[in-house]
């Protein structure tokens, strides 16, 4: 869908008579329903003037050009800034994506195709706009049958209209991406007046724009053929058991789709394999040249799994399969054939940074595709903002009269396979009396330490025989090493242990960066993966007192996202807040204990939590 299209000519004249904002404001909310906010508005008034200054000035650039501004993308919610069309040297159909930046500067990072610029108020790590435009490219090439069938030719390239120093932005690191899509700043609007002019002998009054916006929508061959290699000989995605037949029910109901929607729920507990296949389900679909997407709320799940499946091919092309949940607010009318929800119990009602955008995530991925699968375990539910749970997904099933199908994932191939430890977590964490009160360590190897020194130590010293150990804590310390970098986050003097926080380093692949095993990862960080061997500190929101385990949200560090509101919640709902409050709390660290498949180290703040942990193992 386009919100603005003219001609270059028609666009020059809406720039100068000071009319562009109002008229895509115009089209903006008619089109996507939905308010503008400031900022787009300024971003639209200031980038477009200097696209005017572009094509205006230079009169080998074709009056009848098409021009297209905020383009959705197909099958994403993801809008192209700008596209030129017109028709190339070899008299075929051609656009040009350019992707506008209204930056000042900008900071190279460590991480591939990351940057660091000044947005939203603050400075925040950011995508390479010659990434983004190209994967834009990649997309349409890969999902637009228009555009994989050679009937419309794309180049792709991104205008920093205020930027002049090229040193970050053209730094070596990224020259991968600005390579294949150039990056132009301030300075060079020349330069890219050229690259427009070069790539059109003939305007086409925006034909080609108008070809691939009613394009249809289905992967490539190409694409497919290299999707369905993937899983092969990758023992990680191997199917076991129930979760063969799991997916083959799962697959059969999303490719038996006529009018009515589906959607299947599957529950599963830690070590199930919901992860393994959900991907596998992705898999297959797209083989098949269907149109189908990974969703999570947490971006961890969906980076590590990405580096699995395709090693060092470049992920911009895959991209568009890995989706958080908030990207459906502006999908509607079963766009995908199917999208496959891991993680479900962490979905939100409300999407966006202050949840303030989007209606219901459960409603809105429903209603964004024929089939839904969601991956469920209520008992991993973190967050006070999580509302994924098999009545909320059923509700909204049911509001779209959608055919429900109930699965269950029950084999456990975490923890060494042991449904005894299971057990007695549950038990032990007071989240279901299963009467396993006492656990024998050859259960699953499970040990308290004596301290934090000590056990990040032990982590550290299985982290070598495969990279595959980390330390893991509720999240009850300050990240202050986030705006210093030489502050300590997690410090425990009387033991001589400090350590600092993850996130900012390795971003959401923090499970697998060797280099992460120095750090403590959260609860963000690790949901929904594992590695061969865990470590935990259980800070004070969970004690021992009074015979039994207590929590205390009040000790989990102030800016923690998962219990955000929770002072206003107690004030208004008292006791049934603090029950809601203590579940979380409960969750959170059975979710912790059980990241790791051969082992689960220990250490508690509390020294009592501490003595019980160690006498309900047997030892």
């Amino acid at each position: 869908m386009i919100v603005y299209n003219s001609t270059k000519s028609g666009f020059v004249s809406d720039v100068m008579t000071g009319r562009i904002e109002s008229i895509v404001e115009e089209k903006f909310v008619k089109r996507l329903n939905r308010r503008v906010s400031a900022s787009e508005k300024r971003s639209w008034a200031n980038s477009m003037k200097d696209m005017c200054l572009v094509l205006q000035d230079d009169y080998s650039i074709h009056n009848d050009c098409g021009v297209a501004i905020e383009f959705t993308l197909p099958p994403t919610s993801k809008r192209i800034d700008f596209l030129i069309s017109g028709v190339d040297e070899n008299q075929q159909s051609s656009v040009i994506i350019i992707e506008l930046k209204q930056w000042e500067n900008c900071e190279r990072t460590l991480l591939d195709a990351i940057v660091k610029t000044y947005i939203g108020g603050s400075v925040r790590e950011t995508i390479h706009p010659s990434y983004q435009a190209h994967s834009y490219l990649t997309t349409l090439s890969d999902f637009n049958e228009v555009v994989y069938s050679g009937r419309v030719v794309l180049q792709s390239c991104a205008f920093l209209h205020n930027m002049v120093a090229e040193e970050h932005i053209r730094h070596s690191h990224y020259s991968t991406y600005f390579t294949k899509s150039p990056v132009f700043l301030k300075t060079e609007m020349r330069q890219l007046q050229q690259y427009i002019s070069n790539s059109f002998v003939n305007g086409d009054n925006g034909k080609s724009i108008k070809l691939i916006e009613n394009g249809r929508i289905k992967p490539s061959v190409a694409l497919s053929k290299e999707i369905s290699k993937i899983l092969k000989g990758n023992k990680s995605f191997t199917l076991l058991d129930d979760q063969k037949l799991v997916f083959e029910k799962c697959l059969e109901q999303a490719l038996s789709y006529s009018q009515q929607k589906n959607v299947v729920i599957v529950r599963g507990g830690p070590g199930t394999g919901k992860s393994v296949v959900a991907i596998n389900i992705l898999v297959a679909l797209i083989s098949q040249r269907k149109n189908a997407a990974y969703v999570s709320k947490n971006a961890a799940p969906r980076e590590v799994y990405q580096d699995r499946l395709f090693g060092s091919m470049t992920k911009s092309r895959f991209k568009t399969l890995f989706l958080g949940s908030g990207k459906f607010i502006e999908v509607s009318d079963a766009k995908y054939d199917c999208l496959v929800v891991d993680e479900a119990h962490r979905l939100n009602e409300k999407s966006g940074l202050y949840s303030n955008l989007g209606d219901n995530q459960v409603k809105e991925i429903i209603d964004s595709a024929k089939t839904s699968i969601f991956f469920l375990d209520e008992d991993q539910k973190v967050a006070l903002s999580d509302i994924g749970s098999f009545e909320e997904i059923s509700g909204w099933a049911h509001h779209f009269g959608a055919q429900v199908l109930e699965l269950d994932l029950q084999s456990q191939f975490r923890c060494s396979g042991s449904d005894l430890y299971m057990a007695w977590l549950d038990n032990t964490l007071g989240i279901r009396d299963t009467a396993n009160q006492f656990l024998d360590k050859t259960d699953y190897d499970i040990e308290v330490m004596s301290n934090p020194e000590e056990l990040h130590e032990k982590i550290k010293r299985l982290n070598e025989e495969k990279n595959s150990a980390r330390l893991v804590a509720g999240y009850c310390y300050r990240w202050a090493s986030k705006k210093d970098s030489l502050a300590w986050d997690i410090d425990f003097p009387e033991h001589g242990y400090r350590a600092k926080w993850n996130l900012a380093s390795h971003g959401s692949t923090w499970i697998e960066n060797p280099n992460s095993v120095t750090e403590v990862g959260c609860i963000h960080t690790c949901q929904g993966l594992e590695v061969d061997h865990i470590g935990v500190i259980i800070g004070k929101d969970m004690i021992f007192k009074d015979g039994e385990i207590n929590t205390n949200y009040l000790a989990r560090d102030r800016y923690d996202k998962t219990i955000r509101g929770s002072k206003k919640l107690v004030r208004q709902y008292g006791d049934q807040a603090i029950e809601q409050l203590d579940r979380i709390i409960r969750n959170t660290y059975r979710t912790l204990m059980t990241r790791g498949m051969k082992s689960c180290s220990v250490w508690c703040e509390d020294p009592e939590l501490n003595i019980y942990f160690k006498r309900v193992i047997g030892k």
